[in-house]
């Protein structure tokens, strides 16, 4: 059991991390008693993010911006640096789902823009945190990937191509990086999260009744993996996908011939329709960057 001081004096730097898997991240970690810089697009969100962190007793400040934007990833950098004086964990967690619909429908630009935030912000930021700190001092980042990069699925084909390459990503600088710094991805299924509301409101007791562990995931279960990662009790852990997804990898099996449902989440996006009527909201769907990783439902 990872040990409620196992950061003791590290510092931390967390993306997306104003509320859902973020925040929470951001608060076990805390817990552990690292110190945190957390960001996302929103400054009201940021701030108020960094006053609930606080409210536990918890040192955080916060850095509001794209992660798209490069200064922004420096500044973020510089902070940390600046306020804490080393950068021991980054966790990459801020992600799109835009363009969601048919592939041969995604507009350039926005497929561009995709992995500008699913993949160029991970790897810039894992450059900058390793010149200000981990090349002499190692250290632990951790990438938020998803379930789905092993499988396709209705409408999500930009996310998972985008987040499948962040985890080739995450093995490549795994590999490069060792031994002074790991670096792992997380990969969690669908997660109560309000960008993946669109999915589990309308039939979360189906999806549920589908997973051999009876329930959707929530951002404390993805938590929870990301702080074991950046502990030492992963110190002899690199370069790893760690599902975090309720059984659906295995669900095929989930009570053969019983007539339950074994795909149901693809049920859901193949019934979304990414032109009109059953459209997600536009906070939970085809939505640049933010303050949530896991806004596609896998």
């Amino acid at each position: 059991m990872t040990s409620s001081a196992a950061l003791d004096g590290r510092a931390a730097l967390i993306t997306g991390a104003s509320r859902g898997i973020g925040l929470a991240t951001a608060q076990a970690l805390g817990e552990a008693g690292a110190r945190l810089c957390i960001t996302a697009r929103d400054p009201g969100g940021v701030a108020a993010a960094v006053d609930r962190l606080a409210a536990t007793g918890i040192t955080a400040v916060g850095c509001a911006g794209s992660v798209a934007d490069p200064a922004h990833l420096a500044r973020c950098t510089d902070l940390v640096m600046r306020t804490f004086g080393r950068l021991d964990v980054l966790v990459n967690n801020a992600a799109t789902n835009a363009p969601f619909g048919p592939l041969m429908d995604a507009d350039p630009g926005v497929w561009r823009d995709a992995f500008a935030v699913n993949v160029e912000a991970p790897l810039r930021l894992t450059q900058l945190a390793w010149r200000a700190w981990m090349r002499e001092h190692g250290g632990a980042v951790v990438n938020v990937c998803t379930e789905g990069t092993y499988g396709v699925g209705p409408h999500v084909g930009a996310y998972g191509t985008s987040k499948a390459a962040l985890l080739h990503l995450t093995r490549q600088l795994a590999g490069e990086l060792a031994p002074g710094v790991r670096v792992n991805a997380v990969s969690p299924g669908l997660v109560r999260t309000e960008m993946a509301r669109f999915v589990w409101e309308r039939s979360e007791q189906r999806i549920a009744r589908s997973l051999p562990l009876a329930r959707i995931g929530e951002p404390d279960d993805v938590a929870r993996a990301v702080l074991w990662l950046v502990s030492d009790e992963a110190d002899w852990v690199t370069g790893t996908d760690l599902l975090v997804d309720g059984g659906t990898r295995v669900r095929a099996a989930l009570r053969a011939g019983s007539g339950v449902p074994t795909d149901a989440v693809h049920d859901v996006l193949a019934r979304t329709d990414p032109w009109g009527g059953a459209e997600p909201p536009a906070t939970a769907g085809p939505d640049p960057e933010g303050s949530d990783a896991e806004r596609s439902p896998r």
